[in-house]
């Protein structure tokens, strides 16, 4: 188990515009004096077979563009929640993930990742060798990052790709970190990350079963335990069960996934809220988590707060 404490960070955009646009709320942010942290997934680069089935908008850029706000947000972290290329065996798949990851770090920005299917795509010992190289705090099995008073525990989803012993492991780590974590009075709260969704109603990839059964149980024991977010589902996403809020925020560049919009769809409280990209910022005020969604706008010409919601009582 790994814990991390981040640091703050500055860094000066060249697209001017940028800077005009989000200087507002960038300033804002930071005369609160409480610490924000960010979430992105899903930041790979679309393929050509994905694109017999979905439609191609400008991804790439889309994604840059997503970079470069949250570099202008400032925030003291940054998690990535997997699919952070579209072929992590593949060396020159990660140009662009390496800037960013080195702006981040030049500018005292912790990054912290977790793999996702793409991330092992082809060869999961290049992908692991390769993602290692860009996360050195990463675990393959879970780690802990823990910010101010939020833990985030960071799992792997990929059970294709893990053996019995390994996904028996990983559980048995999970549920012990819980515990602890629990009776640590200096975490009020727990966030659990994966990349594959419990839940979503994506028609491409669906709700993963295995996570229910892994991982969401304890999650819902836990009294502290107050997010599960996910990416894999290229959408954004809002369920709530047992009092509980699970998010998707897959819109980090992949191409857009079509949901189920049919009787027999999960019940998602974001359903009128459906941008294209899009990433996550967390700060916690007091005794209140505030969650919001940053949005492109469809015509590219900058970002806006979207999506929101708050969880009281902490």
């Amino acid at each position: 188990m790994k814990r991390i404490t981040p640091t703050r960070k500055h860094l000066s955009l060249s697209v001017i515009f940028l800077f005009i646009i989000f200087s507002a709320r960038s300033q804002s942010a930071s005369d609160t004096g409480y610490k924000e942290i960010d979430f992105v997934s899903d930041t790979q680069q679309p393929m050509a077979i994905e694109k017999i089935k979905l439609h191609a908008n400008h991804n790439t850029l889309a994604t840059s563009m997503i970079f470069s706000d949250i570099l202008k947000n400032k925030p003291v972290a940054v998690y990535m929640l997997g699919d952070i290329v579209a072929v992590g065996s593949s060396d020159h798949k990660w140009s662009t993930v390496d800037k960013f990851l080195d702006s981040c770090r030049e500018n005292k920005i912790e990054v912290h990742g977790l793999l996702g299917n793409h991330d092992l795509m082809w060869s999961r010992k290049k992908g692991e060798k390769n993602f290692q190289k860009r996360f050195p705090d990463n675990n393959d099995l879970g780690y802990v990052s823990v910010i101010d008073s939020l833990a985030i525990i960071m799992l792997n989803s990929n059970f294709k790709k893990l053996t019995q012993k390994e996904i028996d492991h990983e559980v048995q780590w999970y549920k012990q970190e819980l515990g602890s974590l629990e009776h640590d009075n200096a975490i009020r709260v727990i966030i659990v990350s994966c990349h594959h969704a419990p839940y979503s109603n994506s028609l491409i990839v669906g709700s993963s079963k295995k996570v229910q059964q892994y991982f969401v149980p304890d999650f819902l024991q836990s009294k502290k335990g107050k997010l599960f977010i996910t990416g894999h589902s290229h959408a954004f996403e809002h369920f709530q069960f047992s009092g509980k809020d699970f998010l998707i925020i897959g819109g980090g560049g992949g191409l857009h996934q079509p949901l189920d919009t049919s009787s027999k769809k999960i019940p998602d409280m974001a359903f009128d809220y459906k941008p294209m990209f899009h990433y996550l910022s967390i700060r916690r005020k007091g005794e209140t988590l505030l969650i919001t969604s940053h949005f492109l706008k469809p015509d590219f010409s900058g970002f806006e707060n979207g999506y929101s919601f708050s969880i009281a009582g902490l």
